[in-house]
């Protein structure tokens, strides 16, 4: 059985571990970097009135696509190896076309797909996820996403316990070559003075949550793995824990979520049509269970080291239909809003 995993050279963490999974199983992965595109690494797409040949040679050789079973999209980091030397416009040129010649291979195969690039975007979108979460009946904060400092400054004033700002996707910006990550900051009354950049760029707000535990759910097909990180136990990672990520990766402990949310969670991920998912929570003093956000194509290698919970091998099981599958089309429905709650969130009520 093949399976072939869209990603890029440097995802040297989750890679081997999928390898290995599907190794184990007697599955051989096939991994396109696909910064190697079109450097390195060639992609054929061939069709005519009878038949379509999809040919993809790499390193580790040439894949017809034809004999593929599975694919597990991570990553895309198209026409990374373009050399510097080739002049600006015709870079850009050359990314637009690697990139419309990957998307087309992905929307062109015939396997299945954890998960399909366009299920994978569209859940991408947080303004989505925290309407379909509630609908859900999933408790979610007040937010905010705007680029006018006047509703910010009206935000803050209506929540006197604060609120904190962060950014709806998830980027880096780079600084004489060093790695800027964006984190999640608690606003001040200074910073409303300093609310002209959004004229530039929106943001998103949010009701400060208290916080007792911050959660980390992955979902695999019909699978869940909790856990929880006291993050307030660290003076750095008390608004964001990614600030002290590092040293707090021992942490990480096994989690149970109540049956009511576990079946809220599995009911979001059939809304999106989603196989994998890795969904932020906080577990507030009082009990409750607040969604934050889902992660479509999220990381989860820290929380295979630490509490050691099998992810990859859950994903393995998906891959080559050895576990449950999730094969909904993943575009809601024009009703979905208007309709009563799904059968596992009723059931679950």
């Amino acid at each position: 059985m093949n399976v072939l995993i869209v990603t890029h050279s440097r995802d040297h963490h989750c890679t081997p571990l999928i390898t290995r999974a599907l190794k184990a199983r007697g599955a051989t992965a096939w991994c396109f970097d696909t910064d190697l595109f079109p450097s390195s690494v060639q992609l054929s797409l061939h069709a005519d009135s009878r038949q379509q040949t999809l040919l993809l040679t790499a390193p580790q050789g040439q894949l017809d696509m034809a004999e593929l079973q599975a694919c597990y999209y991570r990553r895309l980091r198209i026409g990374g190896g373009i050399p510097d030397t080739v002049p600006g416009a015709y870079r850009e040129a050359a990314q637009k076309e690697s990139r419309a010649q990957v998307l087309g291979l992905l929307h062109s195969l015939d396997c299945f797909q954890l998960d399909g690039y366009e299920k994978v975007r569209r859940a991408d979108h947080k303004q989505l996820q925290l309407k379909t979460a509630a609908h859900l009946g999933l408790e979610i904060p007040d937010s905010l996403s705007t680029n006018d400092p006047a509703a910010v400054r009206e935000f803050f004033a209506s929540h006197p316990q604060g609120i904190v700002g962060k950014m709806l996707s998830s980027f880096a910006i780079y600084e004489q070559g060093q790695e800027k990550v964006m984190f999640t900051n608690r606003i001040r009354p200074e910073d409303l003075d300093h609310l002209d950049a959004l004229r530039h760029g929106p943001m998103t707000f949010q009701a400060l949550v208290p916080k007792a535990l911050e959660l980390r759910v992955t979902i695999v097909g019909e699978q869940i793995f909790a856990a929880a990180i006291d993050s307030q136990a660290h003076e750095r990672a008390r608004t964001d824990w990614r600030r002290d990520g590092r040293r707090m990766l021992q942490d990480w402990q096994h989690h149970t979520l109540p049956a009511d949310i576990q079946s809220r969670l599995l009911a979001l991920m059939d809304a999106f049509g989603l196989n994998y998912g890795a969904i932020d929570l906080i577990l507030t003093p009082d009990g409750r269970h607040v969604f934050l956000e889902l992660n479509p194509a999220g990381e989860f290698m820290w929380l295979e080291q630490h509490p050691g919970l099998p992810i990859a091998d859950a994903l393995a099981d998906v891959l080559i239909g050895h576990a449950p599958r999730r094969g909904a089309p993943g575009l809601l429905a024009p009703d979905f809003f208007a309709r009563g709650k799904p059968a596992r969130e009723a059931q679950a009520a």
